[in-house]
């Protein structure tokens, strides 16, 4: 693979359960743009992709489900027990996960990527990176976090042996993060590692404002802002406010899984949105007004930067999870172009899996394509 020389790339490894993901969501919080490797490589063996038909051939027709697509579950218990299985399985995945790299990275418009991968040391692409940052956690919140995730314990213990050891990994980084404790602790270790690397930065790099307001008529006393965890207070009272009560503490943590839009108006926030880009994917599944404002004069303020952003971030589709009663405006939804779907009905293995793993029981999912072109077709 050539290198990248208008881009500054961040490495970022770690063993399962040790946080990687969140750690290269605090570096999306500051302006870098993140690719996760692994979640290319599930992709990668997706039906309508090209390591489909290999992997088959290579392990069987048995790992296929019901609905067609591979189960990595029980291809994960073939191969983390079986040295050679795993190096086929590798032999067959990586070259396409790099390339799938190399058109992400070639078409951001971000200076900083952060490459997250769990075994990029291993990996040609460790030659790609500038820097390498390593996310540890001690072996009980490991465990904690697998079971909790649904593994049981004695698969969580074999995926955890099956990994080099973490003082490796350590050893061979540039920045360590220790990520055993609490999202404001793992916060604070980013922001001065990414100080450190960008010494003119102030640690959260992402302009506060997304677009200018818009004048004449209600545009003009409206803007769209992008919240920083610092605001975590300002986020729960008004989320309280709405009837949906909320400790600060949680919106803190929440800031390790997704981003949050606050609209402001000259008097003060009158909404906010949560969202998160995972696998090509926008998702919001978090939208609260002030109490009596017009949804159609609101609505597409925030929905807009969503999809302006979700764009710079190569998205695919927007989905947008809403509960009945705001789902009821459709003429709201099909003016912003989005029309009601089933996860079932969904064209694409990841976008169905996304789907499913934003899905909340009583939610109506709104579906929206951004771009036709994406990456990791088949053959």
């Amino acid at each position: 693979m050539s290198g990248w020389p208008d881009k500054f790339i961040i490495g970022l490894t770690g063993n399962i359960a040790s946080g990687k993901s969140v750690v290269r969501r605090m570096l999306e919080h500051a302006g870098a743009f993140g690719i996760d490797a692994d979640a290319l490589s599930h992709r990668a063996i997706s039906s309508d992709a090209p390591g489909y038909q290999p992997v088959l051939e290579a392990f069987g027709k048995y790992l296929v489900k019901q609905n067609g697509e591979i189960d990595r579950k029980k291809l994960g218990q073939v191969v983390f027990t079986d040295p050679k299985a795993l190096a086929i399985l590798e032999s067959i995945i990586h070259p396409l996960v790099h390339q799938a790299v190399d058109h992400l990275v070639r078409k951001s418009k971000h200076r900083v990527i952060v490459l997250e991968a769990v075994k990029l040391l291993e990996s040609p692409l460790r030659e790609a990176c500038d820097v390498i940052w390593v996310v540890t956690a001690d072996e009980t919140t490991q465990l904690r976090r697998l079971q909790q995730g649904g593994m049981d314990a004695i698969h969580a213990k074999q995926r955890m042996a099956a990994q080099s050891s973490q003082a490796t990994k350590a050893a061979a980084a540039d920045t360590v993060i220790e990520n055993s404790g609490s999202i404001i602790e793992t916060w604070e270790q980013v922001k001065r590692a990414w100080k450190k690397l960008f010494p003119a930065a102030a640690g959260e790099t992402v302009p506060t404002r997304l677009r200018a307001p818009i004048s004449g008529g209600l545009a003009a006393t409206l803007q769209v802002l992008r919240a920083r965890p610092r605001q975590a207070a300002e986020i729960a009272e008004f989320i309280s406010n709405g009837g949906n009560r909320i400790e600060s503490q949680a919106v803190v943590n929440a800031f390790g899984d997704k981003a949050f839009l606050l609209l402001q108006g000259e008097d003060g926030l009158k909404g906010l949105l949560g969202w998160k880009v995972e696998n090509l994917v926008a998702r919001v599944d978090d939208i609260h007004l002030t109490s009596g404002l017009s949804l159609t004069d609101h609505i597409p303020f925030l929905v807009t930067e969503v999809e302006e952003a979700s764009k710079e971030l190569q998205c695919e589709i927007a989905l947008i999870f809403v509960y009945p009663g705001l789902a009821a405006h459709r003429d709201l939804w099909q003016q912003l172009g989005y029309e009601e779907r089933l996860p079932s009905e969904l064209t694409v293995g990841a976008w169905q899996e996304a789907a499913l793993e934003s899905y909340r029981p009583g939610t109506v999912m709104l579906f929206k394509q951004l771009r036709a072109d994406r990456v990791l077709r088949p053959i």
